[in-house]
Order: C-alpha cells, then sequence, then structure tokens
C-alpha cells in the first residue's frame, strides 16, 4: 500500500516490558499513522486483550476526529497475536467502520512502521530504565511518548517531530512526501 495522507493507513501491535522491582511483564498495546508516523493512543497494562486494543484503536480514532459514521476511516494493518484476532476486535472494527488486514505469519516487515517505532521505544526507554513498580513504568512511558510526538525529530517527515508535521500538515506548511 502506497500512504499518500494521514488517516490512510494505521498500524497497530503489542509490545511486553518487564518489571524489575516487581519480577513481572508489562504490556503495551500502540497504533501509529504511517503517514505522520504519530503515536495515536497506547495502552500500558499488567494485561493486553482485545478489549484493551479496541480502546486504543476507539481512542486513536477519537484522537483524529474520526469517530463518526460518516468519517472515512484508515486501513488498519496488524499481526495475528490473539488481541487482533479475538471476535471481540473483529468485530468493534466491522462496527467502527474500519478495514482489518492482517499480516501473513512470521512477516513483521509487513508492519514495520510499528515494529520500528517499539524498536526505537526499547531502545530510548524501556532498556533505559530498570523499573520498580507499575506506576514507574506508566509514568517513564507516558514521558517519552509525550517526548516522542512532540520532540523527537524523525528525517522521514522533514525533520521533525510526528505532532508537529501533523500540525504542520493541517496547516499546509508542508509539502507533501510521496
Amino acid at each position: 500500500m502506497t500512504v499518500t495522507e494521514l488517516n490512510q493507513h494505521w498500524q497497530i501491535d503489542l509490545k511486553c516490558g518487564f518489571i524489575a522491582g516487581t519480577d513481572r511483564f508489562f504490556f503495551q498495546i500502540s497504533v501509529i499513522d504511517v503517514y505522520t508516523i504519530a503515536l495515536l493512543a497506547y495502552h500500558i497494562g499488567l494485561i493486553a486483550t482485545a478489549k484493551d486494543a479496541l480502546r486504543v484503536l476507539k481512542n486513536a480514532l477519537i484522537a483524529r476526529g474520526l469517530i463518526s459514521s460518516m468519517a472515512e476511516k484508515p486501513v488498519l494493518r496488524t499481526d495475528n497475536g490473539p488481541q487482533f484476532t479475538a471476535h471481540l476486535f473483529q468485530d468493534g472494527c466491522e462496527t467502527l467502520g474500519i478495514i482489518h488486514e492482517r499480516i501473513p505469519i512470521k512477516s513483521p516487515n509487513m508492519n514495520a512502521y510499528i515494529e520500528s517505532f517499539h524498536a526505537i521505544l526499547e531502545d530510548e526507554c524501556y532498556s533505559q530504565s530498570e523499573f520498580i513498580d507499575f506506576a514507574d513504568v506508566y509514568q517513564v512511558i507516558s514521558e517519552y511518548m509525550d517526548y516522542y510526538n512532540n520532540r523527537r525529530r524523525h528525517g522521514s517527515i522533514n525533520n521533525m517531530a510526528p505532532l508537529k508535521y501533523y500540525q504542520a500538515y493541517l496547516e499546509k506548511l508542508t509539502k507533501l512526501i510521496a
């Protein structure tokens, strides 16, 4: 799929991290707009269910003003994780008017944008922190998400931060990237 404008194609995936202080894992579900590489919504929790994934998707639609039934919806791409193959998630996508594509098994390159984001998240946040408890996880990751969207520059979007690029796009101050 060639992406030529925002909200045309989104990707969503799950990532896990470790809380050293409590010796347990936590999960993050993130959704990204491929055009702006802005992180639209996310979930951080000790579990990650289809219900959580659907809530993240709904929050992303709300954030972009696309929740109404009249708004044109993005194509959403996921892997075949249980959160995304669950009937609840499938039915929710249908109700929301979302076209849901699942990539073939063992082909993460087809979900490259969210995979790349999660690799950046691992390198710049998760691996830089030794989390002591869930409150620490939530605070550190929330601060990183704000940094990623508002201050971290990306060469692929005119050396701007994702939300700055999104705002510039809306204001027609940047040229479209083909």
